[in-house]
């Protein structure tokens, strides 16, 4: 599973130097395992992707918010395709891991 996650994030232009590279791996994991904890990211989500990475929520937060970035600056028009939508602004960094989600559930993973 992690592997798809990792193709997927490739394919928008996120490489492994970026430390939210992993983070937001692991998270789209936990989101799969659990869908329901995307309902309170900050209180389920960001504490367990940081206890995983020895982190705190606020660190993973923001190295999401920077793939989140890169993304956006990079490969907007992929996201949309990943997203099946027009995207009007950035998405945030719920909103990114929960398309994620979708697209390797959906079966359209790189």
């Amino acid at each position: 599973m992690l592997t798809e996650i990792y193709s997927e994030l490739r394919a928008l232009g996120v490489t492994a130097n970026y430390i939210g590279f992993f983070q937001v791996s692991y998270a789209v994991f936990l989101a799969l395992e659990r869908p329901d904890s995307l309902l309170l990211v900050t209180k389920w989500l960001y504490p367990d992707v940081a206890k995983q990475y020895r982190t705190t929520p606020a660190a993973v937060e923001r190295n999401i918010r920077k793939v989140v970035d890169l993304v956006w600056d990079g490969a907007p028009e992929t996201l949309e395709q990943l997203a099946h939508h027009k995207l009007t602004r950035k998405p945030t960094a719920s909103q990114f891991i929960s398309i994620l989600a979708c697209g390797i559930t959906s079966g359209h993973a790189a």
